[in-house]
């Protein structure tokens, strides 16, 4: 998992934030915590609990969508901007454990004016790739 030597530096989120993949102030909501990496990688190392479980043991199908979508926004955000998700494509590959340590890899690929096209993968601890993901996102106005 986490490797002691990485250099991460922690992307911080508002206190306020109710975004239920990341958002702090959603006591609901998964609140994962997000980290840059060397060569424009974002992380994340977490263990989501069993209250998120589809068969016992396994994470249900959606949060695995939730966690991919989460990495990707992320990977964005690095980029100094806002986007949301205008497509996605998931590869689930093997069963994602709950309440087991995984780690969410997010990169912007390519971005074009207000496009960007970024690929995620989720990974058990032995650095397995337990489901991918590639989207299209396109960066909000402002209001």
């Amino acid at each position: 998992m986490e490797n002691s030597n990485e250099n991460l530096t922690t992307i911080v989120s508002t206190v306020n934030n109710q975004c239920f993949g990341c958002g702090p102030a959603n006591s609901t909501g998964l609140q994962l915590e997000f980290s840059a990496a060397p060569g424009d990688v974002v992380v994340c190392d977490t263990a989501i609990p069993n209250s998120f479980e589809s068969y016992p043991g396994y994470l249900h199908g959606g949060i695995i969508a939730t966690l991919l979508d989460e990495v990707m926004s992320k990977a964005v955000c690095t980029h100094g901007v806002s986007a949301m998700t205008r497509q996605m494509e998931i590869e689930y590959l093997r069963p994602v454990p709950s309440g087991k340590p995984i780690r969410l890899e997010g990169r912007v690929l390519r971005s074009e004016g207000r496009n960007y096209w970024v690929n995620a993968t989720v990974s058990n601890s032995r650095g397995t790739a337990l489901a991918l993901a590639k989207g299209h996102f396109i960066q909000v106005r402002s209001r």
